[in-house]
């Protein structure tokens, strides 16, 4: 009797067991239920009845999430997302009913926390993601202005200098992307032709894996544009003008129309009026200084159109053109000044105008597969800049043998991508993606003068990139990561003159690795690793002069070598409810063959300088990013920033070898202030540590803006003005300048009021199918795949 009670016994325990054996899957997508658009990286998560957790995950960057393995039993399903409202429900996992699958569960925007935010983003929010930060651009004071270049200085980790080159954790071997894709601009110029209005997303993506493209020391700065992709006729429209010295003007219109399968979307955007800046470099040792008064022109005109067609649900095409067009330049003085020995003095007038057009043309095809997430993307994409540029030099006082002159340079940038990528979900929890690219740069420079110090030249910049790429991935859990691998053969011809001045070729591999944790929904863990390259831009390799003035030329090098970076992260999110959110990161990279900007006397005139391009020795840099978003009361909230970095610089400038440690740090706040439902005032401030680089020790900066927004017509329209840096106090200044002892400021036009109106017009909900962006190096799945 005793074995019959056992063998009943184990029977029993053994059915019990195999009951409880996880059986059960869940599955679905997570969408914005307002734009129709997925939500990445919201947390999934199952708990029992008494609310231990049994089983989580995040959504993938398509907003899709499968959890399996979950045992019998009744649990509560939920669904969670900052700025959203939950959703949640009880779910029972049994013998036959093993399987959910929610479809689209959309959530809801929980407007008392976002503030007033509507689908047009009535506030900047700043959302920090495994990879990358996201700036969802709104209307207020830190995006307002004429120009991208105008507000990248209220973007967490940049910085902007005098003359617009822009900097990533205080780097400035930094990509800019518009859409996901190059432009062959110089990214000063580039930053100035972009209306602010136009911009839908700035995206800082600081270690992207080896899916994507390697370059770039610093990382990634993608400018996303609008697009809209709603059922039936509709569009957004905004106006603005600064008034300041100066009076200037922006403008943009974004239309969509969606009917069955085709999406047509198009984007206009403007900007004109001018800007005075004005410069003062005192030589110390030599007695004698530099005064800069320059206005410059813009005008800028940007046009995307573009058409989705799908086909059906697993064939998508898409096309779509940017046309930038610029007309502008610098129109003033450049003066040399002689204290004790006016007689010396010399006046140089400058006219410059700088007539270019940008054009982008991209084609892709995106075909999905029967198993979710099984597809393959082809995508082309065609870009060719063209520009002409005509100056006329004049001098007053002692020329010193100089005669007036013009200058035209002619030059036209050809740039070709193809790539395919492949992505197939081996598992539930793996993932594998396999691509290749070809990227094809021909660059024609002509440079003709009227000038007996200069000479005519010619000058052709060719560079071929071909590279394939693997990445594997597994989600577990709590954790996941991801490894991968590019590898890449570059090669490279500059032609000057006729005659090859530089080749190269050679071949390299970038690794990348990515581990998370999540141990709850209010904490999340990240550890990265990528191997990066800067290769010479144009700009930098170039021989032909940039600037030409009788103390000072700026020009390239041909046989500038490219830099390589290993850079590691780490970076920790922390969640607080409904309040917000507090990021904290920070980095190291090794640097080989450091890139930098360097003054050499000109050995052909005593006196004179040249601003060349060099490589320095290896060098390390690190830092420290915190940022919060947090909601103090329900009507005040902040987005403050705090960013610290470090480096040791070394390298020759003019015949001195220069060793110095360079530790700077930058603070951001900005404080929205909710009077009522349609009233907000907002408060930014800035500031910028002193800081050093080789040629100069650079002073501290600061300055501070005041705004105020108000909606109206049910919220479809807002009005913003807003009074930019009110003390007058946003300029650069430097003293110990090197090799030659200097001291100087530069100021730009930066005090001005700005007046906004923006109104949207149709509506519908329906969200087209997303088209891939194929440089937005996004890792899918709690940042995996």
């Amino acid at each position: 009797m005793k074995q019959l009670f056992l063998i009943l016994a184990l029977c029993i325990s053994s059915y019990t067991a195999m009951a409880n054996e996880p059986v059960g899957k869940i599955s679905g997508s997570v969408l914005d239920g307002d734009l129709e658009e997925p939500i990445p990286y919201a947390t999934i998560s199952i708990t029992d009845m008494e609310g231990n957790l049994v089983s989580g995950n995040t959504s993938a960057a398509d907003g899709s999430f499968s959890i399996d393995k979950i045992p019998n039993g009744t649990y509560m399903f939920k669904v969670q997302f900052m700025g959203y409202k939950p959703f949640s429900k009880e779910i029972e996992i049994t013998k036959d009913n093993k399987t959910y699958n929610f479809g689209n569960i959309e959530l809801e925007p929980d407007v008392a926390m976002l503030e007033g935010v509507t689908v047009v983003a009535e506030r900047t929010t700043i959302e920090q993601r495994i990879d990358r930060k996201v700036i969802n651009v709104g209307k207020d004071l830190t995006t307002t202005g004429a120009s991208a270049s105008e507000i990248m200085n209220n973007v967490p980790s940049v910085n902007v200098d005098q003359n617009g080159n822009i900097a990533l954790r205080g780097n400035s071997n930094v990509r800019i992307l518009i859409d996901g894709k190059p432009t062959n601009m110089d990214p000063a110029q580039l930053l100035k032709q972009i209306p602010s209005t136009s911009i839908k997303t700035i995206e800082l993506i600081t270690n992207p894996s080896a899916k994507y493209n390697p370059e770039g020391m610093s990382g990634i700065i993608n400018i996303v544009l609008h697009k809209n992709a709603k059922d039936g006729f509709n569009g957004n429209i905004d106006t603005g003008v600064t008034i300041g010295e100066n009076t200037r003007y922006n403008a943009s219109l974004d239309m969509n129309y969606r009917k069955g399968k085709l999406n047509f979307y198009g984007n206009f955007g403007t900007q004109f009026g001018d800007r005075n800046n004005l410069g003062r470099i005192n030589f110390t040792e030599d007695n004698y200084r530099q005064a800069f008064d320059i206005t410059n022109s813009r005008e800028s005109y940007l046009y995307k159109l573009g058409v989705d067609f799908y086909l059906n649900d697993k064939n998508t095409f898409s096309f779509y053109t940017n046309q930038n067009h610029y007309d502008g330049g610098p129109l003033g003085a450049l003066r040399i000044i002689y204290p004790t020995n006016p007689e010396l003095n010399l006046t140089q007038n400058l006219d410059a105008n700088f007539d270019n057009i940008n054009s982008t043309y991209n084609f892709a095809y995106d075909r999905k597969f029967e198993k979710e997430g099984h597809k393959i993307l082809l995508e082309l994409d065609y870009n060719t800049f063209d520009e002409d540029e005509n100056s006329v030099f004049n001098f007053e006082g002692d020329t010193n043998g100089f005669t007036d002159y013009r200058d035209h340079v002619k030059e036209t940038r050809e740039n070709i991508i193809a790539n395919v990528d492949y992505e197939n979900p081996l598992s539930e929890n793996s993932k594998l993606e396999v691509g290749a690219e070809a990227r094809l740069l021909d660059t024609d420079n002509d440079y003709t003068t009227t000038s007996t110090f200069l000479d005519a030249a010619t000058y052709q910049y060719k560079r071929d990139i071909y590279s394939f790429y693997t990445t594997y991935g597994q989600n577990f859990e709590k954790w996941s990561y991801q490894l991968g691998a590019r590898l890449e053969n570059f090669s490279v011809d500059a032609i000057y003159n006729g005659e090859n001045v530089f080749s190269d070729d050679y071949f390299n591999i970038y690794p990348s690795g990515f581990l998370n944790y999540t141990p709850s929904e209010t904490n999340s863990y990240q550890l990265s690793y990528s191997r990066r390259v800067d290769r010479p831009g144009f700009g930098q390799v170039s021989p032909i002069r940039e600037i030409s003035t009788p103390r000072l030329t700026v020009s390239g090098n041909p046989e500038l070598d490219p830099q390589f970076t290993n850079s590691l992260e780490f970076n920790y999110t922390r969640k607080f409810n409904k309040k917000g959110s507090l990021t904290a990161g920070v980095f190291f990279r090794n640097i080989n063959d450091e890139i930098s900007q360097v003054f050499v006397e000109d050995p052909t005139e005593e006196g004179s300088l040249l601003l060349q391009f060099d490589n320095f020795e290896d060098n390390n840099a690190y830092g420290l990013e915190l940022g919060a978003n947090y909601k103090f009361t329900d009507w005040w909230s902040t987005n403050t920033n705090l960013d610290l970095y470090s480096q040791k610089l070394k390298g020759v400038v003019g015949t001195e070898y220069l060793e110095t440690d360079n530790t700077a740090w930058t603070f951001r706040t900005n404080h929205s202030f909710k009077a009522t439902d349609k009233l907000t005032f907002q408060l930014f401030g800035f500031y910028r540590s002193e800081a050093k680089n080789l040629q100069m020790d650079m002073d501290p900066m600061y300055f501070m803006n005041l705004g105020g927004r108000y909606s109206f017509l049910e919220g479809k329209a807002t009005l913003s003005l807003n009074f930019n840096d009110v003390f007058d106090t946003q300029e650069f200044s430097f003293t110990n300048g090197r090799p030659l002892p200097q001291e100087g400021r530069f100021k730009g036009e930066t005090q001005n009021v700005y007046v906004g109106f923006s109104y949207r017009f149709g509506g519908g909900k329906n969200r087209a199918l997303k088209r891939k962006q194929r440089d937005d190096n996004e890792a899918d799945g709690g940042g995996m795949f």
